[in-house]
């Protein structure tokens, strides 16, 4: 509700509006990839590496990473991150990835009951471990699980936790400790949904100023103490932050005037009234 000229607009609507308002400028993208390294090199260019190894240079760089990285959080098991990617999964991005698989999902909120219900008729076996004897999901949901573990399509281990993790190359066992004792359950999945917490993750290993898992910025232009390096948006902290997407965008329009001047300091930069010149006079 707080975007000019819109008195209300989804945010699906506005993220389209924007990628077509950019498409005259062919931008490149990289999605699904977390930025991991950045560098400044002898030149005073950057060059950022991603999760996937992927390298790409830069003159500036703009962190625009919102409340900063969400990351799972992660039950303390031994030898989890080595079956991560090999059993362990903390979201579901294809679910016919898991059709006639062995699958625990461990979680007993909204994301852990509605996977739970979906992958039931698809799966070989689900086994759902929740800590509690009751969840904390949507009553409806809840209730549909019960209904499905009658069915023995979903076998339920309640007031259990995960206790551990088997297998060789790939995840084979998933241990539970249930009020009964220490069991062993069969899968080539787990899926520990137990919600996601905001994170800076690798951006606090740069160098720049950090206070709060924010990133402190000069509000003349919202540049960080690293020059060529700016941050905009939610990521970023000042005096009278206001978190804000109407802040973003005027954050973003002081930024590109400053970024603009560092990559072509032999420019003069003239500002420019697009409603006079168009797309071409930018």
């Amino acid at each position: 509700y707080d975007i000019p000229g819109y008195p209300s607009v989804l945010a699906g609507e506005l993220i389209d509006n924007l990628m077509e308002q950019i498409k005259p400028f062919d931008p490149g993208f990289t999605l699904g990839e977390r930025m991991e390294s950045l560098t400044r090199l002898e030149d005073g260019s950057f060059e950022l590496v991603t999760s996937e190894g992927t390298k790409i240079a830069a003159r500036a760089v703009v962190i625009a990473g919102g409340l900063g990285c969400f990351e799972p959080r992660k039950p303390a098991l031994d030898r989890l991150e080595e079956f991560e990617r090999n059993g362990v999964e903390y979201m579901v991005r294809d679910p016919e990835v898991f059709r006639d698989k062995k699958v625990v999902i461990a979680g007993g909120g909204d994301s852990a009951l509605d996977w739970a219900v979906y992958l039931a008729e698809m799966v070989d076996s689900l086994t759902l471990v929740h800590r509690r004897d009751t969840f904390r999901g949507a009553p409806d949901t809840a209730e549909k699980v019960k209904t499905l573990s009658e069915a023995g399509k979903i076998s339920l281990l309640l007031s259990s936790q995960l206790a551990g993790l088997e297998g060789g190359d790939e995840l084979e066992k998933v241990l539970v400790k249930t009020p009964d004792g220490e069991t062993a359950v069969e899968a080539d999945y787990l899926l520990p949904l137990f919600g996601l917490s905001p994170k800076l993750g690798p951006i606090g290993e740069w160098g720049l100023n950090v206070d709060k898992r924010a990133v402190e910025v000069d509000t003349r232009d919202y540049s960080t103490n690293i020059p060529g390096v700016y941050a905009i948006g939610d990521i970023n902290t000042y005096p009278g932050k206001l978190k804000l997407i109407l802040c973003g965008f005027h954050e973003a329009a002081l930024m590109a005037h400053s970024a603009s001047a560092y990559i072509y300091p032999e420019k003069k930069i003239t500002l420019k009234y697009t409603t006079v010149t168009g797309i071409e006079g930018i």
